[in-house]
């Protein structure tokens, strides 16, 4: 269509002299006379320039120290091609940080539900003039540190019509990088105003010389890939170099006892990297172990007349296949002679996946699986209900995917939930869906199959809008037939109760009536399904994860819960146990199925440990440099299976670099990189302070005064053993993360690390205290000796990231980052470097034409840097050099 045209019919439409209508004053009001058609609203969408940006962190009206009164100040710009006089139309947004005050008298901000905002004229709107910036300015709680706070697909709606989505403000992707781009964001250029947390803040914007003083001391040296392993086997002894072993004519397999389906994975990776079975090929042979291993433990011999495994399960068995594949160099798919003996340092090596926030596809979580059994680990914890989405179909209730799965603009919910996390108001945007019954089936199958478990996890009693609102949307329409008892058999609300809280995520409406039988009839009932999926799949429901964390003041007020407080068979007397019952309450009834409960450490702690199971899992969530140490070992001394998921350092929804550019959310920490992740001493978690620092780049004090215990609580006399972890886990949440590509982007390379720390115990870790210690930069545990150490592995680690495995994830498929360019320019000349060397760096100088990076450079002018993935495609970010 002509835009000329366009222009002149919204113009009209608009406001202008050729039309008469009545200007209604709120578009809420339904008697309101209409004077939008769709088609206005339509093109009023498609023009409608946004511009969203961060003004400072310490506007006027805030204190600039501390938390307390901490403020943000932004803009929304409002850009048209043709004049807007009309004010009947309204403008929803997600907002990450509640707006305190517009200073905008033409508009209002409004809080909807969550990080849900309407923007709307007042009555001092004056309209928005063609092509003249009326800017919307407002104070927001806290700060804004990241350009991918500012959440896209804004829409505007007014009555009567169809919600339209502003086309300025939808992502986009990068064709190089195939990363999102916010074209509506403007980007954040002074480090003082914009990205400094605090006036105490140290952390320094990794910028190139930032991040090329950070590289310093890992040199390129593909030999150091070379007989490398990722995760580092326990015994390692390679015994010749001269006469290596080629699998170019694949290999002879003998199985032995051993059920090919249980190998088979392990095969496929190696069939993808170019070694297949064949009639001419080297034997491989899978033989029982001579003595007992452990869990996952193999022995390896490689040598010229054929390579043995041997192990006592089937897991050792794909272990040792995924290390075989880990030491085939892809260039001439050869291997030198060794001998190999392995087993894991912990048997919890998890990867949780947040699918409830944004929806990812089965194709990704598949793809997940596959290079989690290419890594050794073993347990999917999978996160499938919360706030924002309820992703599996449940047999009988079949509300929870028809309304609880989507978002759109429903504002009764009667069809969907409410848009969220920049959603938009389309219920078939691609951040919505769900997992049908055969979906969650085949996920357990193809876990099984190499030998992950799979950990399901609906979180409650808060965080469960989504399932509060399909069981209201459930028990309306029940309730409108007349079948009053089926609409109130799995209701999760009492409608009279009038208590005011809020989430940590804005909600007031998200948390269980915990004394509602009601209530627990709907839990048992979701437990029940799902262990039958798990039954029917052939992995039996061992785990699962209740949630139980950051539930708000809920049930005060509640005419029920007043009631049950005066009467019960649970032994409640007080409203401040309710949270502990119902946690206790559903650990007991899995408990009874057979299965063990698990949860966040800060809602496991609320509990009553004489009324919980014997053995429950805790994931522990605490930030070290908070103490998070402490909550950790007082679980474990509980003889509880307390997994390891430290925000600061397994969080791998938080930004690899200290950039505002970076993807996700900055709470515990804003640079969290493979190498930070690597230097983890899980074992000793206080004495992390020796080597980290916090959140604003500062150092910390950890004081280990509760402690460890010397001998567990479950075993005494002479076969006590010291309390130990059960494991780690890394975390993927995704408010911020949107799409499958962005999901592997935030995921890949960390969780390579994350198989690190979790399989292999570094001769460099300190130690832990029993007696109690106290530690911090100056304490000297972690010695200058272990720091060399450290450095000298990471180096061998780095290079075989470099020169090694990133090819074989290129080769997967697998959109990892590629990491952003260290660089600087001394006397005219280019130097750079990257996080894990092997890879190939490009430059260009002034916008010209990219070059390769080969060696030090003379430039002249605006040069930019950036890095290229193993496979030479796919480009990391660019960076300029000042």
């Amino acid at each position: 269509m002509n835009r000329n045209l366009v222009a002149v019919a919204v113009l009209v439409l608009l406001g202008g002299t050729a039309c008469s209508k009545s200007v209604p004053t709120s578009v809420d009001d339904p008697s309101s006379a209409q004077s939008l058609s769709q088609a206005t609203l339509t093109s009023i969408g498609h023009s409608l320039a946004i511009t969203y940006r961060t003004v400072t962190n310490y506007p006027e009206q805030c204190t600039t120290s501390g938390v307390d009164g901490r403020c943000f100040q932004a803009q929304i710009e409002l850009l048209s091609p043709i004049d807007i006089k009309d004010n009947n139309w309204s403008i929803y947004f997600s907002q990450m940080r509640p707006v305190k005050q517009v200073l905008s008298k033409e508009f209002s901000i409004s809080h909807i539900k969550g990080d849900l905002h309407k923007i709307s004229p007042t009555d001092a709107f004056t309209g928005i003039k063609q092509n003249e910036a009326k800017v919307i300015d407002f104070l927001g709680e806290l700060w804004q540190l990241s350009e991918t706070d500012a959440m896209p697909n804004y829409y505007i709606v007014a009555d009567g019509l169809e919600p339209v989505v502003i086309k300025s403000t939808m992502v986009g992707k990068d064709a190089e990088t195939g990363m999102e781009l916010r074209p509506y964001v403007e980007s954040f250029t002074d480090a003082r105003t914009q990205y400094r947390r605090s006036d105490t803040d140290q952390l320094q914007w990794a910028k190139p010389e930032v991040l090329f003083q950070a590289n310093q001391g890992v040199d390129i040296q593909p030999e150091l890939a070379i007989d490398t392993i990722i995760p580092t086997p326990q015994m390692q002894t390679v015994t010749s170099t001269d006469r290596p072993v080629s699998l170019s004519d694949g290999y002879v397999l003998a199985l032995g006892d051993v059920e090919r389906i249980k190998v088979e994975a392990a095969l496929n990776r190696l069939a993808r990297l170019g070694v297949k079975a064949s009639e001419t090929g080297v034997p491989l042979s899978l033989l029982p172990a001579d003595t007992q291993l452990a869990v996952g433990g193999y022995e390896l011999m490689v040598d010229v007349k054929g390579i043995v495994i041997k192990a006592s399960d089937d897991a050792g068995y794909s272990y040792g296949l995924s290390s075989l594949a880990s030491l085939v160099s892809l260039n001439d798919l050869t291997l030198n002679t060794m001998t190999i003996t392995d087993a894991p340092r912990y048997d919890f090596r998890g990867m949780h996946v947040d699918v409830a926030r944004n929806f990812h596809s089965k194709q990704f979580v598949l793809n997940l699986l596959d290079q989690m059994a290419a890594y050794k680990l073993n347990k999917l914890h999978l996160h499938m209900a919360d706030d924002e989405g309820w992703r599996l179909e449940i047999d009988g209730l079949p509300e929870l995917t028809d309304i609880g799965s989507k978002r759109c603009h429903d504002l009764n919910e009667d069809t969907c939930l409410l848009p969220q996390l920049g959603s938009g108001p389309n219920a078939n945007a691609k951040v919505n869906g769900y997992y049908s019954k055969a979906d969650y089936i085949e996920i357990l199958r193809y876990a099984s199959a190499r030998q992950i478990q799979v950990i399901p996890s609906m979180d409650m009693p808060g965080h469960s809008r989504a399932a509060i609102k399909a069981m209201e949307a459930r028990y309306r329409s029940l309730s409108a037939k007349g079948d009053e008892a089926a609409a109130q058999e799995y209701r999760l609300i009492d409608p009279e109760d009038k208590t005011k809280y809020a989430s940590i995520q804005y909600y007031d409406d998200n948390t269980l009536n915990v004394c509602m039988e009601s209530t627990f009839h709907f839990v048992d009932k979701v437990i029940n399904e799902i262990a039958a999926l798990h039954h029917q799949a052939g992995q039996p429901l061992k785990v699962y994860h209740i949630g139980a964390d950051e539930t708000a003041g809920a049930w005060i007020e509640s005419p029920i819960c007043q009631a049950f407080l005066q009467n019960n068979e649970h032994g409640v007397s007080d409203e401040k146990e309710y949270g502990a019952y119902f946690i206790e309450r559903v650990s007991n009834l899995l408990a009874e199925k057979g299965i063990k409960a698990a949860g966040w450490s800060d809602g496991m702690s609320h509990t009553r440990p004489e009324r919980m199971p014997e053995i429950n899992q805790s994931n522990i969530w605490d930030v070290v440099s908070h103490d998070g140490f402490k909550r950790a070992h007082s679980q474990a001394n509980l003889g509880w299976d307390a997994v390891l998921s430290n925000p600061e350092v397994l969080y791998f929804d938080f930004p690899y670099e200290a950039d505002p550019k970076e993807h996700g959310y900055y709470w515990a920490s804003r640079a969290s990189n493979e190498r930070h992740l690597y230097s983890f001493m899980s074992a000793n978690l206080p004495a992390n302070a020796e080597q980290w620092t916090d959140i604003e780049g500062r150092p910390f004090e950890a004081d280990d005064t509760i402690k460890l215990d010397k001998a567990g609580k479950q075993v005494s006399g002479p076969l006590a053993k010291n309390v130990q972890f059960t494991g780690i886990q890394g975390q993927i949440w995704s408010e911020t993360i949107r799409s499958d590509d962005v999901v592997e982007y935030m995921v890949f390379p960390r969780l390579l690390v994350l198989a690190e720390r979790a399989w292999h115990q570094a001769d460099w870790e300190v130690q832990y205290n029993y007696q109690g210690a106290i530690y911090n930069q100056d304490s000297g545990y972690f010695t200058q000796d272990m720091r060399a150490k450290q450095a000298e592995q990471w180096g061998q680690f780095a290079n075989t990231l470099g020169h090694k495995e990133l090819l074989k994830l290129d080769r997967a498929n697998i959109a990892y980052r590629v990491p952003t360019v260290g660089a600087h320019i001394h006397e005219g000349s280019l130097y750079t470097n990257v996080i894990y060397p092997g890879l190939a760096v490009e430059y260009r100088v002034n916008g010209g034409q990219w070059q390769p990076y080969s060696k030090t450079v003379k430039v002249n002018g605006k040069v930019e840097v950036r890095a290229v993935a193993a496979d030479g495609l796919r480009k990391g970010r660019s960076l300029f050099v000042n």
